[in-house]
């Protein structure tokens, strides 16, 4: 099984983020690579307002860089009904190069595992534990164990002796025996009158009708076979059920599709086991071995919009990073191998994506086209943003002049339907674009709100520093800020809580006489200047 390259944006996804991810996976798929677009947490309103109006599908959701079972190649279950014969798993086993087969009742229901150990066991183990196997084996399987035919199906019942004729046999007591015999009727009359509950005649002879009769009135069972007296003797200990001999699946060691491979792994180290199924509900959907963890592949995965690991997916060091597409500072994702790497003094993500298309000399589907320019209005604050660039415009005219598309009208319907407070919860509000920072050995939490009316926040702002303070009282954060920033471009309001406030508190006001919007380039280089 082949993996995807995962093209994910950073944690609390913004528009940016999601929709580059959405098109540089579709760019990566026009040119041949195996590409999904994933996200590492939900969409905000103004991103599902996107994604509704454009027509366009949310990215699948990761919570982790780990392998589970589901997303690796296992093998296929080797399955086998509950009264199939040891012969026919035997031969199942063979068949396949195997060395364990699971067992299912008539439902289809995972019951238990037989492996290959178990069923040679048979062959050599005490003849009393054997018997006590044979006296409920079914009639059919001792008929499919020697290929044979029931030539008359009895109701006595079995004791799981097995016998063959000999010069003591009258002395013996065959109450319940299954008797293997040649074509001496005689024998065959004996072993009746002594309470044999089943012969198996050799070389597919037929009795004469005297042996039916008496047969039938004794409710003795008669099959016939090709085999000889020794294939038969052979034989008849594998037509035993599996059922009989399986660990049942209470007592088996089992995994489910979305367990992790390393949990997995360290379960399969406190045995020896060959294999392992893999159960979902009651179904088995396949079996995993320690080669099936060996050779698994890493996932594979595209950053965009971000190139912290403490913005990216949990686990990034049990994957594999291919690519870095973003226009954030250098952080301090590190790879074991060179990789591509594209940082550029852009206001958007999604203007490098747009660039990549042109490069390549691939049209961007209409849907795309879309896409980028409102997540280019978003990012950028419709290009009024200081870290809008000459290089955001130029490529925002460009796909406004080839796919019809008009930005102030976009941005106006995007604007209006999203950037309002009214009616949030304060969780929501704080945690939607919420970044954090280190600032030499300091730990601050960077959120970012964008509305149309500062009146929003005048009536929710007592209640919602009391919430702030809450909120950081649960972490080891020394800051807290939040700042509620106007949706054009003119400039934002802060609140700001934790040990650091009051020593921000001068820094605060500035931020707000200068207009400060952009977290990137004025709020973060703002607060390690103050706390310099």
């Amino acid at each position: 099984m082949s993996q995807p390259i995962y093209v994910i944006g950073h944690k609390r996804p913004d528009s940016d983020s999601i929709c580059a991810a959405i098109s540089l996976a579709n760019l990566k798929r026009e040119l041949g690579e195996n590409a999904v677009a994933a996200r590492l947490g939900h969409l905000n309103p103004e991103t599902q307002f996107i994604l509704n109006k454009v027509g366009v599908k949310p990215p699948i959701l990761l919570t982790t860089a780990k392998n589970s079972l589901e997303e690796i190649e296992i093998d296929e279950a080797i399955l086998i009904n509950r009264m199939e014969t040891l012969r026919y798993g035997w031969d199942l086993l063979l068949d396949n190069d195997a060395k364990t087969i699971y067992v299912v009742d008539d439902e289809g229901n995972f019951s238990g595992i037989v492996t290959l150990a178990e069923i040679s066991k048979i062959q050599m183990q005490d003849l009393n534990k054997t018997k006590e196997l044979l006296k409920d084996t079914p009639t059919m399987n001792l008929r499919d164990v020697v290929h044979g035919k029931i030539l008359y199906e009895g109701n006595r019942k079995k004791s799981g002796e097995v016998r063959i004729s000999d010069k003591k046999m009258m002395d013996r007591d065959l109450t319940g025996a299954i008797m293997v015999l040649n074509d001496h009727e005689d024998n065959m009359i004996k072993a009746m009158a002594k309470g044999a509950a089943v012969i198996i005649i050799a070389e597919d002879f037929v009795p004469n009708d005297y042996i039916f009769e008496m047969a039938k009135s004794m409710g003795v069972t008669l099959i016939s076979t090709p085999y000889n007296l020794m294939k038969i003797i052979q034989m008849i200990y594998r037509s035993i059920p599996v059922e009989f001999i399986m660990t049942p699946k209470e007592d088996a060691i089992m995994f489910h599709p979305s367990e992790y491979t390393e949990d997995v792994e360290r379960e399969m180290l406190k045995t020896r086991h060959s294999s392992y199924p893999v159960v979902e509900g009651k179904r088995i959907v396949g079996s995993v071995a320690r080669y099936n963890l060996l050779k698994a592949e890493k996932k594979k995965f595209i950053l965009v919009d971000h190139n912290e690991s403490k913005q990216s997916i949990d686990d990034r060091d049990k994957g594999e990073v291919l690519e870095i597409v973003d226009h954030h500072r250098i952080g301090d994702i590190e790879t074991d191998k060179p990789i591509v790497y594209r940082n550029m003094i852009v206001g958007s993500s999604c203007t490098i994506v747009a660039m990549m298309y042109n490069e390549y000399g691939i049209t961007m589907p209409d849907k795309i086209a879309r896409l980028i320019l409102y997540a280019m209005i978003s990012d950028t604050m419709n290009f009024n943003s200081p870290t809008c660039t000459q290089t955001d415009k130029l490529v925002a005219a460009k796909i406004e002049m080839d796919y019809g598309l008009d930005t102030d009208k976009m941005a106006e319907e995007l604007f209006k339907a999203t950037a309002t407070i009214e009616g949030k919860e304060f969780k929501n509000i704080l945690y939607n674009d919420c970044k954090e920072f280190t600032f030499q050995d300091l730990k601050a939490n960077i959120s970012q709100v964008f509305l149309f009316d500062y009146k929003e926040v005048d009536k929710i702002e007592p209640e919602f520093t009391a919430y702030m303070e809450s909120e950081i009282a649960k972490t080891k954060l020394d800051l807290w800020i939040m700042a509620f920033t106007n949706v054009e471009g003119k400039g934002s309001r802060f609140i700001a809580v934790g040990p650091l406030a009051e020593r921000l508190k001068d820094a605060i006001v500035q931020f707000e006489e200068k207009g400060f919007v952009s977290r990137k380039k004025q709020i973060v280089p703002g607060v390690a200047a103050a706390l310099r």
